[in-house]
């Protein structure tokens, strides 16, 4: 393949845009590889959607590699089956959906899931259909709050969505450890460092999850590692280490006290240890119980208020604590004078007429210091199992560098930013029930089938290889993903025809070419250009082409040679 900057549909930028908020969008943008359409959505033009297209063959070939076969859907699909599944109502304001001309409602699919369980109820029948792994390469639509950050966070992006249907749980163990292996090979060759974490379903449902997450400082996922084994997940789906119950009649009486402008842990704790409450002088905030009150909004229900204790030296983390109520949303409660029993800065779990639910850490015998539901008091040795029942724990308290791993006990959590680029699920029997797809199994008795659920975003995928593959002259594209091998630049007056020689012969031996043969172009431009668009090398045809020689230029380590023209 050989393609001339002369002709080719490409416009590069010498200024960053305005709106561009990472360097994945600025640099993509600028080497004229994408182009805003709408907002969260972007326009492929010619040399980005042969990045796009080598990333996409890439997935392709492990797919094919672990027995994947490909089919395509529609993205328009009716409201049905996703009614069916309930999730036309769990994905909220999440989704476009629309109208046809007859009144039928329909969506923009945002997944698949419903649509292959049909598929396969539909077509195979006997377990010797079984195992399958079927997927497609599709556009996707969200109706994003805030699209932001180029391809990181759009309303419409492509993706790879795979499914695997097995008759037993070793089936789909199988089915699911085929796919992280594909996966793990197919970011190794797309150059990505990355790693994988444990994960919540969200609204996928099912067991096991786990994201592949690329390190990247714009990343909007948040994931912790450990100091001393291989634990790793993301925030969301971090386990406390909850510690060992008590007796909790062995505790002193509940006091409670006068803490007159104290709303807040710090000017509790100042007090506390000035009055030697509780005859303690050593009080820490963690040594407090904060109850947090939240609106939860269930999809299609009416919202309700949920307070949430936790260790006062924490802050409760709405996106953990969706993820535990999901599909729920959940927002900090402000409508105070609606509700004067709950004594803002105030609040304790004795005597509290609300559902409520505690972190881990908030185990029988565990004593605190905490609101006593007046204004300006507070009480000592509040006892979990004593002076309060929890209706139950929720993983909502903010994780922090330096927590106790829950993994091995004895290292401690690191926190990292990174960008999810893939997300394998163990569905189980979520959506086959809902659509009862069942197979005659060998014995002549129907069996139900298990799923597995298997995304890579692919447009993301190649935003986040220009996050970790740039530098301050452009992009530096791995050679797998690369849109062309070889870039070729005509640095001298008339030199155009050399260069576009050279490439033919080139192209001729297999390599994928792109020509710079501008001809009021200064060769000042074209190396700029060059170094923006990222190809992996370059051939100069300048002064010393009349000798014989070109330079060779390498993109990522920036070394030159001068080099015989009949050894290119």
């Amino acid at each position: 393949m050989l393609l001339r900057m002369s002709t080719l549909f490409l416009r590069t930028l010498r200024e960053d845009p305005a709106d561009a908020e990472v360097p994945s969008h600025r640099l993509l943008l600028r080497a004229g590889m994408i182009r805003r359409a709408a907002p969260g959505g972007f326009t492929w033009l010619p040399v980005g959607k042969l990045v796009l297209d080598r990333v996409t063959q890439v997935v392709r070939e492990e797919m094919a590699a672990i027995g994947g076969q490909e089919l395509s859907f529609p993205a328009l699909l009716p409201r049905e089956p996703y009614e069916t599944s309930g999730r036309w109502t769990a994905y909220g304001a999440d989704i476009f959906r629309l109208k046809d001309r007859r009144g039928a409602e329909y969506l923009l699919a945002p997944t698949h899931e419903e649509m292959f369980a049909l598929l396969v109820r539909d077509t195979l029948n006997s377990y010797k259909d079984f195992p399958v792994i079927l997927y497609q390469v599709q556009s996707k639509f969200r109706d994003e709050a805030r699209p932001r950050a180029g391809l990181l966070r759009g309303r419409e992006f492509l993706m790879k969505d795979a499914y695997s249907f097995d008759l037993d749980e070793a089936g789909l163990a199988e089915a699911y450890d085929k796919h992280r292996g594909a996966y793990q090979r197919i970011f190794d060759r797309l150059g990505l460092d990355y790693t994988v974490v444990a994960a919540m379903s969200g609204s996928m449902g099912g067991s096991a999850s786990e994201e592949f997450l690329a390190a990247s400082p714009v990343g909007e996922d948040t994931f912790v590692g450990c100091t001393h084994c291989d634990y790793a997940a993301n925030t969301e789906a971090v386990i406390t280490p909850a510690p060992a119950p008590s007796d909790p009649a062995i505790r002193p009486a509940l006091e409670v006290h006068d803490t007159p402008d104290t709303p807040t842990i710090d000017t509790l704790v100042e007090l506390a240890n000035a009055r030697r409450l509780g005859g303690r002088a050593d009080w820490t905030a963690a040594d407090t119980l904060k109850n947090v009150v939240v609106t939860v909004t269930p999809p299609g229900a009416d919202p309700y208020l949920l307070v949430i204790g936790v260790p006062g030296d924490r802050e409760v983390d709405l996106k953990r604590a969706e993820a535990a109520l999901h599909p729920a949303g959940v927002a900090m409660f402000d409508a105070w004078s609606t509700r004067p029993d709950l004594v803002r800065g105030y609040i304790g779990p004795q005597k509290l007429d609300q559902r409520y639910l505690v972190d881990p850490r908030v185990v029988p015998g565990t004593s605190w210091l905490t609101g006593a539901n007046e204004p300006g008091r507070h009480a000592v040795n509040v006892v979990c199992g004593r002076d309060f029942t929890p209706d139950g724990t929720i993983e909502a308290a903010e994780v922090r560098a330096g927590d106790p791993c829950p993994g091995c006990g004895s290292g401690t959590l690191t926190m990292r930013r990174g960008i999810e680029i893939g997300h394998i699920f163990q569905l189980g029997r979520h959506f086959t029930d809902a659509f009862q797809v069942d197979a005659l199994g060998r014995d002549g008795k129907p069996v139900r089938p298990l799923m597995g659920c298997y995304g890579i975003g692919l447009s993301r995928a190649v935003a986040a290889i220009a996050e970790q593959h740039h530098d301050e002259r452009g992009l530096v594209w791995p050679r797998e993903v690369a849109p062309f091998d070889v870039h070729v630049v005509a640095a001298g007056k008339d030199l155009g025809p050399a260069a576009v020689e050279l490439g033919g012969r080139l192209a001729a031996r297999g390599r994928r070419v792109l020509v710079d043969d501008r001809a009021q172009v200064s060769a000042g431009v074209k190396f700029t250009d060059a170094e923006l668009i990222g190809i992996p090398e370059a051939v100069v045809v300048g002064r010393r082409f009349a000798e014989g020689y070109v330079e060779w230029r390498d993109r990522a380590t920036g070394e030159r040679t001068e080099v015989p023209l009949d050894h290119v």
